[in-house]
């Protein structure tokens, strides 16, 4: 039987997540093909996590800067280590490499984190000028080009770290064409180590189990408050977009749930103006079912956004911007509306709301995105040939990829030396 490490930069939780639920459909592919699975991480264990043992995964607390991890994987002898987003590659990789060099080094990048970063700083400039806090809350989303982020990114240092580790693994899973395009076309990084891997399990209900549009009421926000972006566009939320709804719909109510609300987003709560901060649903797919209108009007980000696939997935239309529903739906029509600034986002919010047949359109829109853009069998299928593939051939593609060795041995050294004199320092 394979063995698989999984170096954990969190524990995995799939409800308050979807880079959670993310890593438990790549640890569920993995069990299918009858490999051992071992999830490791020097996180602290989580109040929201998966039950991993249930699944039959053992579990493992390691710890940084110690020796301690070399003796781990030295007796388990992994015939693949993945690596859950940049960070963890960069503190576990040189180790993974002195102990078991055979062994297959893959980097889920969940999102291009730089990308993210470079759209928070275009953000943040644009934002500088703004008189006060509602001021600075109410800029709309920057829209740059792929040449406009290269140059902001190519001399950032996330940037040069998040590509570095991309190059020293033998395969990076991308969830987004536009980050695959992005790191090829500017970054000179070789398609062979980036494979294009969205989301694995795209269920959808079944429209007669669903609520009809006269069933649903609200509009509805969800994400896990300590991803910066959605904690972001609540704040845009808040001070922009949701007072030209209710000038609009006075009626109107907004309810907002995430994990991890922090005292400043409790703060917010505010029914007399609808706008009530409910934080943890205990069942996401209920919520969201529910409501008739799930409104994300996404400032900055990378990836594809789980939130805007529940709500494909229940049924229920979405407003979000060209950053919200980038690499999601490829030439087909977006199961909602998009639009890019405050005002447009509200019309679109209050037209979607109150138009049942836009309403019924957008919703069908949905489902044809999630059958048409994910299939779940081919991209679970062609992700394990590739893994095959490269068992098979490691050897050659790793002599292909000199840069990645050249990073290995540079970059690698200084991180090795760093960890082993914090190391010794704490002894």
């Amino acid at each position: 039987m394979k063995r698989l490490l999984i170096i954990g930069y969190v524990w995995p939780e799939p409800k308050s997540s979807a880079a959670g639920g993310r890593m438990l459909e790549l640890i569920e592919l993995f069990l299918s093909q009858n490999w051992q699975v071992v999830f490791a991480s020097a996180a602290a264990l989580s109040e929201h996590r998966a039950d991993l043992p249930s699944l039959g995964v053992q579990e493992k607390s390691i710890e940084l800067n110690n020796a301690s991890f070399n003796e781990f994987i030295a007796e388990l002898k992994p015939d693949a280590v993945l690596f859950d987003r940049f960070f963890t590659e960069e503190q576990f990789g040189w180790r993974v490499e002195q102990v078991c060099p055979n062994a297959l080094r893959l980097l889920d990048t969940e999102d291009l984190h730089s990308l993210r970063h470079a759209r928070h700083q275009l953000l943040k400039q644009s934002q500088k000028s703004a008189e006060n806090e509602t001021a600075r809350q109410s800029v709309d989303p920057v829209l740059a080009g792929a040449a406009e982020l290269y140059d902001r990114m190519a001399n950032d240092d996330m940037a040069q770290r998040e590509i570095a580790a991309i190059f020293r693994c033998d395969l990076s899973l991308m969830i987004s064409k536009f980050e695959i395009d992005l790191l090829t076309d500017y970054f000179s990084v070789p398609k062979q180590l980036l494979h294009y891997s969205p989301f694995l399990k795209v269920k959808i209900a079944e429209d007669n189990l669903l609520p009809s549009f006269s069933e649903r009421q609200h509009f509805i926000s969800i994400g896990n408050f300590r991803h910066e972006p959605n904690w972001d566009a609540v704040l845009y939320l808040k001070h922009a977009v949701w007072p030209l709804i209710r000038a609009q719909f006075p009626q109107a109510e907004l309810h907002i749930y995430g994990s991890y609300p922090p005292p400043k987003a409790t703060q917010l709560h505010n029914p007399k103006q609808g706008f009530s901060v409910k934080g943890w649903a205990v069942d996401a797919q209920i919520v969201m079912q529910q409501a008739r209108v799930c409104l994300a009007p996404i400032r900055f980000g990378a990836g594809i956004k789980g939130k805007l696939m529940d709500a494909m997935r229940c049924g229920t239309p979405s407003v979000t911007t060209n950053i919200g529903a980038e690499s999601m739906r490829g030439d087909l029509a977006w199961g909602g509306l998009i639009e890019n600034n405050a005002q447009a986002i509200a019309d679109a919010a209050v037209k979607l709301y109150s138009d049942e047949t836009q309403w019924k359109k957008s919703q069908q829109y949905g489902f044809d995105i999630l059958q048409g853009y994910f299939s779940a069998c081919d991209h679970s299928r062609r992700l394990i040939e590739r893994i095959n593939s490269l068992q098979i051939n490691v050897k050659s593609e790793r002599q292909q990829n000199f840069m990645g060795t050249m990073l290995r041995h540079h970059s690698l050294k200084s991180t090795q030396y760093m960890s082993q004199w914090i190391e010794a320092k704490n002894r």
